[in-house]
């Protein structure tokens, strides 16, 4: 199945059904009476996250989504029928966008999250609404009201707790192949990954989900490689994971190409927790390791892990050490979770 993240759709709720104009006539009955019945609601079109779902490649041979229009009323007081909505299933992680690729509508981050994007039109009254005193034979119906049409941008941003980061070639596929049971394309030239990958990574009776991203490039934020349109699938993750090559002439420069492209991107990504790790050190010397190591810490400001996705040297203390970011994570999500809830309680108490 082919990996699509944007697509582009049009849709368009249905028009409300006209009312009737009607009269009840009938043998013996002299004063039958207005009975014309109303026009039936157009039917909505609602976006749903469903499982099973990974892509947004279903929208790209189909683009126009139209909901039924309601029924026209009829007489002997009947109400047209109803349109049917129009459901789009997207994946869980969706974004759903303005025309202007900007404006965020609805944010599906749930399985079974319904968000309605175009309601549909009311029907019409029919002449029996407007029978009165001073007026018992109207001759007059309200028409259906039209239905709304948009145009709409599907995001997809894959829900994963860790993502992983580095330059092409810097063993991204082989630390996820090595920790799951994905199995994404590894080769020894660049740019062999190119969509992301998803794997769930277990350790210590505990499990997560890592993000594999194409490698970034000096120049990604300018359209440079395949640029940085695959960062929005990690802007959801709890903390980064920055893998340097070991073989790399200067590993320094590596680490500065990545970040500056994370802060050309976003300031908040910028600013995700990131746990830095010197990758490939099966085949480094001891003294060029300890080197390396001191001179990305100088850079970084802070620890820097060694692993080796092959030999799985150093692996588990890095997998102990993603584990504990993402807790951290997800007790401020609880906290901060709770605090709403008891803000949300105190502003309606009321003696």
């Amino acid at each position: 199945m082919k990996f699509l993240d944007l697509a582009k759709v049009y849709v368009r709720s249905g028009s409300g059904g006209n009312g009737c104009v009607a009269f009840r006539r009938e043998k013996f009955i002299e004063y039958g009476g207005p009975n014309g019945g109303d026009g039936g609601r157009g039917g909505s079109v609602v976006v749903e996250a469903v499982e099973g779902l990974n892509t947004l490649i279903d929208f790209r041979y189909q683009q126009h989504f139209f909901a039924q229009n309601g029924k026209g009323g009829a007489g002997r007081n009947m109400t047209g029928a109803d349109g049917n909505d129009i459901v789009l299933k997207v994946p869980v992680g969706t974004e759903v966008l303005d025309e202007d690729q900007e404006t965020v509508l609805c944010d599906m981050i749930e399985v079974g999250q319904r968000v309605t994007l175009c309601r549909g039109g009311n029907g019409g009254w029919g002449n029996l609404h407007f029978k009165s005193a001073t007026n018992q034979a109207p001759r007059h119906a309200n028409p259906g009201q039209d239905g709304v049409e948009r145009t709409l941008w599907l995001r997809l941003k894959l829900i994963a707790d860790a993502g992983l980061l580095g330059l092409p070639n810097a063993g991204k596929s082989t630390f996820l192949a090595a920790t799951s049971n994905a199995r994404p394309k590894i080769a020894d030239y660049p740019f062999t990954t190119l969509h992301p990958n998803l794997g769930v990574v277990g350790i210590d009776n505990s499990e997560f989900v890592v993000a594999d991203i194409p490698g970034l490039i000096e120049g990604a934020s300018e359209g440079r490689g395949l640029g940085d349109q695959f960062l929005g699938h990690i802007e959801r993750c709890a903390v980064l994971l920055h893998l340097i090559d070991g073989f790399s002439e200067d590993v320094v420069q590596d680490y500065n190409t990545i970040i500056k492209e994370l802060e050309n991107y976003s300031e908040i990504l910028a600013g995700k927790p990131r746990i830095t790790v010197l990758n490939k050190i099966d085949a480094i010397p001891d003294e060029d390791r300890a080197e390396r190591v001191d001179a990305l810490q100088k850079a970084s400001g802070g620890r820097v892990y060694m692993m080796s996705g092959v030999s799985k040297e150093g692996l588990d203390v890095v997998l102990r050490a993603l584990k504990a970011e993402i807790s951290m994570d997800r007790l401020r999500t609880q906290k901060a979770d709770e605090d709403d809830q008891e803000d949300g309680e105190a502003k309606s108490w009321q003696p």
